[in-house]
């Protein structure tokens, strides 16, 4: 059996909340931050939640260095 996404809970939360808010970010900021937080958590680990998130992060990071 395969092992749960350790922030598949955070993922579902941000559907969840974009979908009652007709996709407006800013109003789901709460549940993206905490999805952030557990990907930073499980880094190493693989979690296909957190793979747009990784990406996101590295993006930024060059972003502040430039």
């Amino acid at each position: 059996m395969p092992q749960k996404d350790p922030c598949q809970k955070q993922a579902c939360a941000i559907q969840k909340c974009l979908q009652a808010n007709k996709y407006i970010e800013s109003l789901c900021e709460d549940v993206i931050q905490a999805m952030r937080k557990c990907c930073e958590v499980h880094a190493g680990e693989n979690s296909v939640c957190c793979s747009g998130f990784a990406k996101e992060h590295k993006s930024t990071d060059t972003k502040t260095i430039i």
